[in-house]
């Protein structure tokens, strides 16, 4: 007869085996505390333009080298479920504004450092969750009154380039004047007359190694890495005829079997099917069309016509890049082989194949008025390097696409989290009850973005927000860590256009405060067991380009 083992009472009886469960202020909060303050520590260090960079290596092999939080997270696979809370946020804030990811992270997990102190104090988790949703709510109606610019225009490059500035000095600091310039000139080329309806999407980058930085261009239209199909490589101010199929001899959509009783007849079935593809290709040059662009590949044989015919091959691989490309040349992508109508060529200033390093590339030039998609070639010595100029380029996009919502800037280096911190420190002395505690201490969290900037700058933090706190009590609200300083001074960031997206900040508060508000409303962690199943394969090895 099989042993009996009796289990502990309580909940874990009710659970199947291998579950875990954690509940109570120990184990629960604190516990979860724990885990948001370590990965919190972990990206801290990556903010601002003296942040290092991470080595991430995720599950396929693949090496990023960065100082982006939302690459950092995206590639880290976190099992934390509290720290995944915090992930969600910071994903969220990518969503919605493209920039201040790591404040997300960094401020949440300071507001839950804070609360530790507070639980242990004796205070429950829910009254410090409210606290600092009161603390949030003072904090975006002060936020409000902070704005120190306005960008009005924004087919204006010089004030646009003031907010663009900011957000690519963090991840490329010493050549955010040079890409700043880029990405402006990029973005407000495609602005669209109605600007809220500025896609960033429509900024592409392409990155060809070999050259440095400084050889990196802007283009209207799209560039491919791809060579010409055929013999034909430059095309200027000509129609353009966009398929997502194969150019080829079409097959035949039942089988079907020929019999074939003389060479006569052979010659004349070969040739047939040669006619009719001549015909198919002779169709397409006689609408005026001198570029065919494909999805697919091209055959020998239809090759061989569209050269007859002096017209331009060009094969895409991806059918994002299909669409893209008809959506910059006005075209409309055919699924058939059939002469494209006049409505649904496109038209392009110039195609042309060009050479960059040794990288083979297809340029599609379109008119500055026609064009709604623009390219940012970027060059540079290794992959890694461009990867982050990528990131960089990135999140100066989301930037202008926020000024095209709201053109409101604050300052930057900590002066606005400082300013927000000392006239919420001073609202909570008048508020009664056990969330002014609460409230001191979201003021308190809110000192982690000048502390976390000087700590990177290799500078005493205690000394750089004294005297942040001495400037500002004499009402100089711009005044904020000087990032090329000596020594930890400060300077007024507002004049030396040291500029964040008042939007970015906004949904940054939101997002951190309600993710640690959660994690503070958690008092029990049930974790059922994990189900079993086959090991996933390994997907190590050498793989197509095509499949990332």
């Amino acid at each position: 007869m099989a042993l009996h083992v009796p289990r502990a009472p309580g909940f874990a009886s009710m659970m199947k085996d291998g579950a875990r469960f954690f509940s109570g202020l120990e184990e629960a909060v604190i516990r979860n505390i724990g885990a948001c303050k370590e990965f919190a520590e972990t990206v801290q260090t990556c903010y601002g333009p003296n942040g290092m960079n991470k080595m991430v290596i995720n599950h396929l092999e693949k090496l990023f080298v960065t100082n982006d939080a939302a690459t950092i997270i995206r590639e880290l696979e976190v099992e934390h479920p509290a720290a995944k809370l915090m992930i969600l946020g910071s994903q969220m804030q990518e969503n919605e504004v493209g920039d201040a990811t790591n404040f997300v992270i960094i401020f949440a997990g300071a507001l839950l450092r804070a609360s530790e102190e507070l639980l242990r104090m004796g205070l429950k988790p829910t009254e410090v969750a409210e606290g600092y949703e009161l603390a949030l709510e003072k904090a975006l109606e002060i936020l409000q009154t902070l704005s120190c610019y306005e960008v009005k225009n924004t087919r204006d490059e010089e004030s646009v380039m003031k907010a663009v500035r900011t957000a690519v000095m963090s991840k490329q600091y010493g050549n955010e004047d040079f890409l700043a310039k880029l990405i402006t000139k990029a973005c407000i080329s495609i602005l669209p007359d109605k600007e809220t309806q500025f896609n960033v999407d429509n900024v592409r980058v392409c990155k060809i190694i070999g050259g440095g930085l400084f050889s990196s261009s802007v283009v209207q239209g799209m560039v491919f890495r791809r060579q010409a199909e055929g013999t034909v490589t430059k095309k200027e101010n000509c129609k353009v005829a966009i398929y997502t199929c194969p150019v080829d001899a079409l097959q035949t959509e039942t089988k079907g079997t020929v019999l074939i009783k003389t060479a006569e007849e052979l010659t004349n079935f070969s040739r047939g099917e040669e006619t009719q593809l001549e015909n198919q290709i002779k169709a397409i040059a006689d609408t005026g069309a001198e570029v065919v662009v494909a999805g697919g590949k091209f055959g020998d044989m239809a090759l061989h016509y569209i050269n007859k015919y002096n017209m331009m091959a060009v094969r895409l691989m991806s059918k994002w890049d299909v669409r893209r490309l008809a959506r910059a040349t006005g075209a409309t992508a055919l699924p058939r082989m059939t002469a494209p109508t006049a409505e649904e060529m496109g038209r392009a200033d110039n195609v042309y194949v060009d050479e960059l390093g040794d990288t083979e590339v297809v340029v599609f030039k379109v008119g500055d008025k026609e064009s709604r998609v623009s390219t940012i070639v970027i060059r540079g010595a290794t992959d890694n390097y461009m990867d982050d100029i990528e990131r960089a380029v990135d999140d100066g996009v989301n930037v202008f696409k926020g000024l095209c919502k709201d053109g409101r800037l604050t300052a930057g280096g900590g002066a606005t989290e400082i300013e927000l911190a000392r006239q919420v420190a001073q609202w909570a002395e008048t508020h009664p009850g056990l969330e002014q505690y609460s409230i001191n201490k979201f003021a308190e969290a809110l000192e982690i973005v000048p502390r976390v900037l000087a700590e990177n700058s290799g500078v005493k933090p205690k000394e750089v927000i004294s005297k942040l706190y001495a400037a500002h009590s004499e009402g100089k609200t711009n005044m904020g860590f000087d990032i090329d300083g000596e020594s930890g001074e400060i300077k007024d960031c507002c004049e030396s256009n040291v500029l964040d997206l008042l939007l970015a900040k906004q949904w940054a508060l939101k997002y951190s405060t309600n993710a640690a508000a959660t994690i503070l409303r958690v008092d029990q962690i049930i974790m059922a067991k994990r189900a079993g199943g086959p090991k996933p394969r390994d997907t190590s090895g050498g793989m197509d380009q095509d499949d990332d």
